[in-house]
């Protein structure tokens, strides 16, 4: 079931252009940087489709709790898009052309400073982004590269469908068969002093499922 807050928002931030100028939205997301100019304050909001900006008034009745937002923040935004002015077009942003007027900001929660920075090209160890893999995994790159394996499995398995083959989730694990090469061994949790290992002999799937008719199909691992 989606969340009120995806049945909520009215935009992914990467999704506004120029065509939408003043246009009312709503959007929700992490907080990529704060920028306090003294008498404006600018937001980079951030979710998986990339960053728009936004910009806080003075006189808007959101200044304050603009004030107090920090990086990773995850906040909800409301605001009118509107063109960039000109000399501020950000060309290596996707929405570089517009940015959202704030009218009302709300905190949905809190983050401590992160470990290192959340971005590409992060100069931290790999294993203290290992030990915040949840971080790690909201840089562009991290999340394009699942996105990009997604769109590759899908195209395949379209493909294959529409040439009759079926999709079929053979065992990764199962009883031990040693035949020669070391065993990869997962204890059972079940049965104290047995373990599962990685199959050894993966044809004896595609023998079990040839005979029994599927004489097309295919798994993606």
């Amino acid at each position: 079931m989606q969340s009120d807050i995806v049945k909520n928002r009215s935009h992914m931030c990467a999704e506004i252009s120029k065509s939408s100028c003043n246009e009312e939205v709503k959007l929700m997301g992490w907080v990529q940087k704060r920028r306090d100019l003294g008498g404006l304050i600018f937001i980079d909001l951030r979710d998986r489709t990339g960053i728009v900006q936004l910009a806080i008034d003075p006189e808007s009745s959101s200044f304050q709790v603009a004030e107090s937002i920090r990086s990773e923040y995850v906040i909800e935004a409301h605001g009118v898009v509107r063109e960039r002015p000109e000399g501020q077009v950000n060309s290596s942003m996707k929405t570089g052309e517009i940015e959202i007027l704030v009218n009302e900001l709300k905190i949905l929660n809190k983050s401590l400073t992160p470990p290192f920075y959340i971005e590409d090209d992060v100069s931290a160890e790999e294993s203290l982004k290992l030990k915040h893999r949840y971080l790690d995994l909201r840089r562009p790159r991290a999340q394009n590269a699942i996105i990009q394996r997604h769109k590759i499995a899908k195209a395949t398995r379209d493909f294959l469908d529409s040439n009759g083959f079926i999709e079929v989730e053979t065992p990764v694990l199962t009883k031990s068969t040693p035949e020669g090469a070391r065993d990869y061994l997962v204890p059972s949790r079940i049965h104290n002093g047995s373990f599962y290992a990685l199959p050894q002999s993966p044809q004896l799937f595609k023998q079990l499922l040839m005979i029994s008719g599927f004489d097309r199909y295919f798994q993606i691992v």
